[in-house]
């Protein structure tokens, strides 16, 4: 769901240009689940003759020399779930990135060297906007831009979702020809990687489901040209809540999915303001449909406001138990309460580790981040 701009500083925008320069150091932004301005809102099993699983790991805590990525490879959809190389429902827990265009100081090196090791992130969700000061501004620089951030994760053994932030207008047709140039590129030179997801239309608004199937499948067949197996995200109507923001729910989907292999659909939610019936019609449709929650927060549809934690645990309990992955808005200092960094954090280059410079946000999807599914291998 939609959310306020930013002010555009001097530091934001320099930022931005030496993350498109140096894939080595200053990174992308964190997320904004929606807009950003905008927002819309390892149980490991053996069988007798194979190599013996690790020991468990404390909370917190993954046996050493192993990253998510690195467990795991590349990820397939499997039935409803999302299966790891070893053909085993995973879940992926994880954050996303502000706006490119406006927290680039955020995403660093020491910063995601912190996600990957402190907060033990399995995923980093790089947040791209079309519109809003975005790609279509200056399409080779925010391209580019991506392509670090997808080293830098890659580096760190974090999967990536490479997220087409299309906010307004919320038909995603209006930027196909801009999508099509883009994930050629992206996928063409990424192919190869086993630790990508492609987010194809971050919220689409305002348009029926045929509208926004259509459209999907106009573009995975340009991605698939040059990737083949990397698994692509599909974005859900009314602000990707599975329709229910716009008076619908999933039985649209059900009845009429993309044609389409090796992809999911997206589901986002603010738990202040998206209450009991997003919660039953996630629930529901997570028994037919593959599902991904791309973005959340614990505060009201616009990230800010009071947090609701007990509303988002009820949220995060269902994501466990159904084996659904989930990605957080967002790893910046913006100075909403959904931004997880005091405000200054970015600029003073951290301390990025601990929970010194968190706000109560930042503190509490931290602990759930550092609980990590124990990757099943067997």
């Amino acid at each position: 769901m939609p959310w306020r701009r930013p002010a555009l500083t001097a530091g934001v925008l320099g930022a931005a240009l030496l993350l498109g320069l140096t894939p080595s150091s200053a990174s992308p932004t964190p997320a904004t689940g929606t807009t950003q301005g905008p927002v819309s809102a390892s149980e490991a099993r053996h069988t007798a003759g194979q190599r013996p699983a690790p020991p468990a790991a404390a909370p917190g805590h993954r046996p050493a020399r192993t990253t998510p990525a690195g467990t795991n490879g590349r990820l397939t959809v499997c039935g409803t779930k999302l299966c790891n190389r070893h053909g085993n429902p995973v879940q992926l827990r994880g954050m996303s990135t502000h706006g490119l265009q406006w927290y680039s100081q955020c995403v660093t090196n020491g910063s995601l060297d912190a996600l990957a090791k402190d907060w033990n992130a399995d995923v980093l969700r790089i947040s791209m906007y079309v519109q809003e000061g975005g790609y279509e501004t200056d399409p080779r620089g925010f391209t580019d831009k991506v392509h670090a951030v997808i080293e830098q994760a890659t580096a760190r053994g974090m999967y990536a979702i490479v997220d087409w932030h299309m906010l307004s207008p919320g038909d995603p047709n209006h930027n196909l020809a801009r999508a099509k140039t883009f994930f050629s590129e992206i996928a063409e030179r990424h192919k190869d990687k086993t630790n990508l997801l492609y987010e194809i239309a971050n919220e689409p608004s305002g348009v029926s489901w045929n509208t926004v199937k259509g459209y999907a499948e106009k573009l995975i067949p340009v991605i698939r040209r040059h990737d083949p197996a990397t698994p692509v995200l599909v974005g859900t109507r009314a602000w990707s809540s599975l329709g229910v923001s716009e008076g619908a729910d999933e039985t649209e989907i059900v009845n009429n999915p993309v044609n389409a292999r090796n992809i999911m659909y997206t589901f986002h939610f603010y738990a202040a303001s998206h209450r009991d019936e997003y919660l039953t019609t996630l629930s529901r449709a997570a028994d037919k449909l593959p599902l991904f929650v791309t973005e959340f927060g614990t505060q009201n549809y616009a990230g800010e406001g009071a947090d609701d934690f007990a509303m988002a645990q009820r949220y995060l309990d269902l994501l466990a138990a159904k084996k659904i992955s989930w990605v957080n808005w967002n790893f910046s200092d913006d100075h909403r309460s959904g931004a997880v960094f005091q405000q200054g954090t970015c600029a003073s280059g951290g301390p990025w580790t601990g929970t010194a410079r968190l706000k109560p946000a930042g503190q509490w999807i931290r602990d759930r981040v550092r609980t990590p599914d124990r990757f099943p291998t067997d």
